[in-house]
């Protein structure tokens, strides 16, 4: 793993950083401006973020990580050690809180929770129905082992079915997550590009697509 380590306290820093070097990266910086830039500018599998820094609060750090998307676990290490302060803590996006001093053992225990738990949680990249497949990085569709070319919105809205099999998807709710619109424009942008994306899946003459009148599309689990 790659650990980002925020911490201003260079004991404590050069402690933690030998017990995990043995197995993983530790990259370490000693004030928010710079976890902030570090997070920005490389993957990190997770961070253990001390609270008390020099130049801001963690608790000020961890937010602007979320603000900026980055979504990486976060192990809190302080030695603010009250029920007040763990709530705060946790309340405010920590994965977890650990209250120095503190043993090396519960460290690597809960730095290798937090990996696990970030591994089971990460999402599919990769969707399987019947003969249609769609893998998400490379942004590829194939049905029957053939390539199937689609534009952008196309391939956004086989997204939301294919993360649905055999369930209604409204058109609201592919306004929404295709299009960022949380009202009714009163438009047929939705079946206009369904419809586009139905004539590329089309295969053999079966269509996996269902129309479910007055509420949306549905794919079809045997497509």
């Amino acid at each position: 793993m790659r650990i980002l380590l925020v911490e201003d306290d260079i004991q404590t820093a050069l402690l933690i950083e030998s017990g995990l070097a043995r197995s993983h990266t530790v990259v370490h910086v000693a004030c928010g401006a710079e976890a902030i830039a570090s997070a920005r500018a490389g993957e990190f599998d997770i961070a253990i973020l001390d609270r008390m820094l020099p130049d801001v609060d963690g608790l000020a750090v961890l937010d602007a990580w979320r603000s900026l998307d980055i979504r990486i676990p976060v192990l809190m290490l302080t030695a603010l050690g009250t029920v007040t302060d763990r709530v705060s803590g946790l309340e405010g996006g920590a994965d977890d809180y650990l209250v120095k001093p503190f043993a090396m053992d519960e460290l690597l225990a809960r730095v290798a929770a937090l990996n696990r738990r970030s591994i089971r949680d990460e999402p599919p990249t990769h969707y399987r129905v019947g003969d249609l497949s769609l893998d998400l990085l490379p942004r590829r569709v194939k049905r029957a082992g053939r390539d199937v070319h689609l534009q952008p919105r196309e391939f956004d809205l086989l997204y939301q079915l294919m993360r649905n099999p055999g369930q209604a998807v409204t058109r609201k709710m592919f306004l929404a997550s295709v299009w960022g619109i949380h009202f009714d424009p009163n438009t047929n942008i939705v079946d206009s590009h369904i419809s586009r994306l139905r004539a590329k899946l089309r295969h053999g003459g079966c269509d996996p697509i269902e129309t479910l009148q007055g509420v949306g599309y549905r794919l079809r689990v045997d497509a």
